[in-house]
C-alpha cells in the first residue's frame, strides 16, 4: 500500500482528527514550536486522539518546561514519542545549562516508560563552547533518550556555525563529527538499551566514544563526508559497524574478555528491535544464555562476565501478538 502524507495546521488537526481513521492516517507528527509549550492544548489533543483515533502514533515536539506528572500520566494513555529540545540559557555572554532540570524531566518520562528523544545543537547559542557541547552530549546520553537528533545535520546544504572567540572552526568540525557519530551509532544504531553499560565497561565518556567512532567512520567509508545514511543502509548494517568498532575498543582498553558478552547484548537487543519494528525473524548464535543477557545482570558487563557462566546457545527470535520472543534451538 502506498504511503501518503498530509500537512495540517494545528487548528486543522483538531478539526480533522475525527477523519484520520477513515483516511488511514496512522502517524501524526506535531512540531509546532508555539504549540510545544501549550500544556492545555497538548492535553486537549491527547483527549481527542483517545476519543477519535486511539491507535494513532503521535510524535510531539514538547517544551520540557510543561512536562509534569499530570501531563506524563495523560501521555501514557496514547502511543507517542516526545521530541525534547536540549539547550542552555544565555546570560551575560555565558551559556548556562541546568542539568537538574533535565534530569527531573527525564526521570518522570523514564519512570512512566514513555519514549523520548533529544534535539540538540552546537555552536548556535551565544556563549557555547566545544567543552560545553561535549558536556551536554555526555549528560544527554546518561538520561537514556531513545534517540538524539541534530537539526544542523539535516540542513541541505550543510553549513557550519560561524566560529567565535570561544568556539573555533576546528572545534566546530570536531563537534559535527561527534554529532554525526552519535546519529549513526546511537540513534540509527538503536543503542539506548545498552549504550551506557558499554561506556561503563570501557570507562569512557560518550563524547570521547563518539570522537573515536568518528575516526572509525573516516576509515570505513561511513562518515559524514561520504553522506553515509544508516537508515538507508539498514539497522543490520549499522549493527555490523557497531560490533566491529566495539571489538576494537575493548581490545584497545585491554578488556577483550568482556567483548563476547557485550557483543551478545548488542546482537540480541538489535534482533529484538528489528523484529518489533520490521517483523523480521532471525537466528542468533550467542556465547551466553539469552535469559541472562536480557536480565538486569547484564547492565554491568564486567560483573556479568565475572558471575555468569558462558553457555553457547543458538536461538530464534520471532514476533508474537504480545511482542518479540525467542526460542532456544540448541
Amino acid at each position: 500500500m502506498e504511503n501518503k502524507s498530509y500537512n495540517f495546521s494545528i487548528e486543522s488537526i483538531f478539526k480533522d482528527l475525527p477523519t484520520f481513521e477513515e483516511k488511514g492516517i496512522t502517524e501524526l507528527t506535531v512540531s509546532d514550536v508555539e504549540f510545544s509549550s501549550d500544556k492545555n492544548g497538548i492535553l486537549d489533543l491527547i483527549e481527542k486522539i483517545k476519543k477519535h483515533c486511539p491507535d494513532l502514533f503521535l510524535s510531539l515536539l514538547i517544551d520540557p518546561k510543561v512536562i509534569d506528572r499530570a501531563l506524563v500520566d495523560s501521555l501514557s494513555e496514547i502511543y507517542c514519542s516526545l521530541e525534547i529540545p536540549v539547550c542552555g540559557t544565555e546570560k551575560n555572554g555565558n551559556l548556562l545549562f541546568d542539568k537538574k532540570f533535565y534530569s527531573g524531566k527525564a526521570a518522570l518520562l523514564n519512570d512512566a516508560g514513555l519514549v523520548f528523544g533529544f534535539n540538540m545543537q552546537w555552536g548556535i547559542q551565544k556563549g557555547d563552547t566545544f567543552k560545553l557541547f561535549r558536556d551536554r552530549l555526555d549528560f544527554a546520553t546518561s538520561l537514556y533518550p531513545n534517540h538524539i537528533d541534530f537539526e544542523q545535520l539535516e540542513r541541505t546544504p550543510y553549513e557550519d556555525p560561524k566560529p567565535t572567540g570561544v568556539y573555533s572552526s576546528k572545534d566546530m568540525d570536531f563537534s559535527r563529527g561527534m554529532a554525526f557519530a552519535c546519529k549513526v551509532f546511537y540513534s540509527q544504531g538503536r543503542a539506548v538499551p545498552w549504550f551506557n553499560s558499554v561506556l561503563h565497561a570501557l570507562k569512557i565518556n560518550a563524547s570521547s566514544f563518539f570522537a573515536d567512532f568518528e575516526e572509525f567512520q573516516q576509515c570505513n567509508n561511513c562518515s559524514f563526508e561520504v553522506e553515509f545514511d544508516g537508515d538507508e543502509a539498514g539497522h543490520k548494517a549499522v549493527e555490523k559497524l557497531q560490533l566491529l568498532f566495539l571489538a576494537q575498543k575493548f581490545e584497545e582498553k585491554n578488556k577483550s574478555h568482556l567483548f563476547a558478552a557485550a557483543g551478545d547484548i548488542v546482537k540480541i537487543n538489535g534482533a529484538f528491535s528489528r523484529c518489533s519494528s520490521e517483523g523480521t525473524e532471525e537466528e542468533l548464535e550467542l556465547s551466553y544464555n539469552p535469559e541472562d543477557l536480557l536480565s538486569p545482570y547484564s547492565l554491568n558487563i564486567a560483573d556479568f562476565v565475572e558471575n555468569v557462566a558462558m553457555e553457547n546457545t543458538e536461538i530464534r527470535i520471532f514476533d508474537t501478538d504480545e511482542g518479540p520472543d525467542f526460542k532456544i534451538l540448541g
